[in-house]
């Protein structure tokens, strides 16, 4: 956008930005813990498989060289000899080579998890621009992966000529060794040797995983406007929430209005305010409401009470108040329960008399209505 030309991507990576960049491949990831993994998983496989496999080799080696006459004139035999040498050499091999697989799987996901990107496997034609090649190679990553190409050489320099001075003794007493024991001696410096070579790329790899991550931050940043762009994309445009909003208004209010007919009562104030209220002593703990408006929409409940034969009581203070202190759907303040329980009480008395039980109940006077919950 030509808005975010010139300004700072000053703010952190959204949620929905970091799912983008990992849908197109872009996650953080560290060579150098690749490579550790393999070397320390190949020098701790050999350290604890390197005996039997060196062992397996040795009798290996006795196998081929151990074929009689008639077998080296037997043009079958040949083949048969080193199809068993190949099967015997890949059976002894077998566990290290488990191992390597094992630890190039995982090695290379240690950091940033697996993930498989369809879009990572597009063609991007940009990076057969030979200008952009040339940025690249001038960039700052390129001067961070010469300064570590620097400093794997020094370590691992430093630690190879540590071992070979603290191997020095070994390699003149193997001179007063026998020729077998002097080739186990020999694999033994080897793997060990090997083991401290791969424990010198911890220090490389503790210093790459942490600057690959604050790379990997620092290249998803995004500017306050794109930040702005992306939370109007994902709430919806104000035109659109509005809509949704009036919709599930209109919704709510025709579900409210479908209840009037079930209310036991509808008090008004008369004319601003109705409330439809409900009380079913088996099912509920206090009167509920079921419905309440204002003006048109009171209006609307009284003729859909009428229309029922739903009972209409004015009663201003009362409605006032349980209008503003109850939603629909909600039970009535227990500070409002006796002033609704008269109204109530009036309602069902007039019931009884209309089917023709008991007097007619005398006109009901306006509830007392608690000072807190009053309304003007």
């Amino acid at each position: 956008m030509a808005d975010d030309e010139g300004q700072e991507k000053t703010e952190e990576p959204t949620g929905k930005r970091l799912q983008k960049a990992r849908e197109e491949g872009q996650v953080p990831r560290s060579k150098e813990m690749a490579t550790f993994a393999v070397l320390m998983g190949g020098a701790l496989s050999l350290l604890v498989f390197g005996a039997d496999i060196g062992e397996d080799i040795g009798r290996i080696f006795k196998y081929s060289f151990s074929m009689s006459r008639a077998e080296i004139f037997d043009d079958n035999q040949p083949f048969i000899h080193l199809g068993n040498v190949v099967f015997e050499a890949m059976w002894a091999l077998a566990p290290f080579m488990a191992v390597m697989v094992v630890v190039s799987v995982l090695g290379p996901t240690g950091l940033g998890g697996w993930n498989f990107a369809v879009k990572a496997l597009a063609p991007k034609f940009n990076k057969l621009n030979p200008v952009e090649g040339i940025k690249r190679m001038f960039s700052m990553d390129s001067l961070v992966e010469l300064v570590k190409g620097i400093g794997k050489t020094v370590v691992v320099a430093s630690v190879a000529v540590i071992i070979f001075y603290n191997i020095i003794p070994d390699l003149l007493y193997m001179q007063s060794e026998g020729v077998e024991k002097g080739i186990r001696h020999t694999l033994e410096i080897i793997v060990w040797s090997f083991f401290f070579l791969a424990c010198a790329m911890i220090l490389i790899t503790l210093i790459d995983v942490p600057f690959q991550l604050h790379s990997h931050k620092k290249k998803l940043k995004m500017t306050k406007q794109e930040v702005k762009d992306e939370f109007r994309d994902t709430e919806g445009k104000p035109e659109v929430k509005q809509k949704v909003r009036q919709v599930q208004y209109e919704m709510a209010q025709r579900r409210m209005m479908e209840d009037v007919p079930k209310a036991d009562v509808v008090i008004t104030n008369p004319t601003h305010f109705s409330v439809a209220l409900k009380y079913d002593p088996d099912a509920m703990e206090a009167p509920r409401v079921l419905a309440k408006g204002t003006d048109h929409l009171a209006l609307k409940i009284r003729e859909i009470a009428a229309a029922h034969d739903v009972e209409i009581v004015q009663s201003p203070p009362l409605t006032r108040a349980v209008y503003y202190h109850a939603e629909v759907g909600d039970e009535i303040p227990s500070s409002l329960y006796l002033a609704v329980a008269q109204v109530l009480a009036y309602v069902f008395q007039l019931r009884r008399y209309r089917r023709g039980f008991g007097d007619k109940p005398q006109a009901m006077s306006n509830p007392d209505i608690p000072a807190d919950m009053r309304r003007d």
